[in-house]
Order: structure tokens, then C-alpha cells, then sequence
């Protein structure tokens, strides 16, 4: 509704760039934004956090069959219910869509995925009821278990482990159905190296 009233008010086209900067922790919050881009932009309007967490799903319809570029906030089965058969999977090294560097999404902590555990030094990203003792720093994504509560959950808890000053997050096993499967795009790209 507010992004509606926003375009309604300005009465012509909007162009709309993602609100950070390019490769880091995408931002749920108007305190993000500002964050990443105070005194570059004049203003943030905000309409509150965001419900999904995770970005769209960008679907290629270029050819048969459709191709998932980008899992997201509408998972891949949702789709293909509508479509009637099964998304492909993007191949190649093509950069199509935002969102497919293989480096991006990444706070300045490293990442360390399917962790049952966290190592000395490492803090932990729980997700679920059951959390290994021994990680002095700790966020859970979703103690239920609830994937949309985790995606909606991710960056901002990304973004606060990041602020903590750690040097390594230990990331907990994320079930790769439903939202899963965005959530653990968005940790791999976060933990997979980078270009110094």
C-alpha cells in the first residue's frame, strides 16, 4: 500500500534500485537502508519492515521451459502449481537478474553453513527449537522451525550478528523446500568467497 500511494502521488514512471549496496546484506528495515546509504539518498519512506525477508522470485520466460533465476519470497513449487510443470534450473554464467553473483547478499563476517555446532570464537545463526550449547552469541531465525518467521528474519539478523563484531557465523541446517530454498540461496551466496 505504501509503494502504491508512492507511485499514485508522483503521477509518473518511478524508477525503483534496490536499497543497498550491491553484494551486501539486503535491507528489511528503513534503519537498514540508512545504514547502507546515508548521505547518498535524500530521504527513506518507510512503510515499516518488510514481511517476507527474502527478495522476489524472478522466473525466466524465454524459452521452454520457464527457467527459476532467482528462488525468493514465492517459493518454486507455488509456481509451478500455477504453471502446471516444473520450473528449470538456471545454468551457465550468465548474470541475468540481480541476485545471481555467486559473492553477494554477504555481511563482513564469514559464513560457515550446516553447522551443528559453533566452533570457539564463531557466533550462531540458530534456526529450530533444538540449539547446540556453546555459541556465546546467538540469534535463532525461527525457534518453531517456521520458515517464513526465518525469511523473514535473515537479513536483519545477518545485519545485527554482523554489527556484533564477530569475525565467523556458524549457520544452523535450513530445509531446502518451501522459502528454504531462498534461504539458502541467499546463505550460500552470502558465504561464498570473495573477490578481495
Amino acid at each position: 500500500p505504501v509503494a502504491q500511494a508512492l507511485l499514485a502521488a508522483a503521477g509518473r514512471p518511478v524508477a525503483a534500485p534496490s536499497a543497498n549496496r550491491s553484494g551486501h546484506v539486503s535491507p528489511t528495515t528503513a534503519a537498514h537502508v540508512l545504514a547502507d546509504l546515508d548521505g547518498r539518498i535524500d530521504a527513506v519512506v518507510d512503510g515499516g519492515p518488510t514481511d517476507v525477508g527474502v527478495e522476489s522470485t524472478i522466473v525466466a520466460c524465454l524459452g521452454s521451459p520457464p527457467v527459476l533465476l532467482r528462488p525468493g519470497g514465492v517459493p518454486r513449487d507455488a509456481i509451478e502449481a500455477v504453471i502446471g510443470r516444473p520450473l528449470a534450473a538456471a545454468t551457465g554464467e550468465a548474470t541475468i537478474a540481480p541476485g545471481m553473483l555467486a559473492s553477494h547478499y554477504a555481511p563482513e563476517a564469514a559464513m560457515r553453513l550446516d553447522a551443528t555446532a559453533a566452533e570457539p570464537g564463531e557466533a550462531l545463526l540458530a534456526f529450530g527449537p533444538d540449539v547446540p550449547p556453546g555459541a556465546a552469541n546467538v540469534l535463532n531465525l525461527s525457534v518453531a522451525g517456521d520458515l517464513a518467521e526465518a525469511a523473514a528474519n535473515l537479513f536483519g539478523h545477518l545485519r545485527l550478528l554482523d554489527a556484533s563484531g564477530v569475525r565467523r557465523i556458524a549457520v544452523m541446517p535450513i530445509p531446502p523446500e518451501g522459502l528454504g530454498e531462498a534461504i539458502r540461496d541467499r546463505l550460500a551466496r552470502a558465504a561464498a568467497p570473495r573477490d578481495a
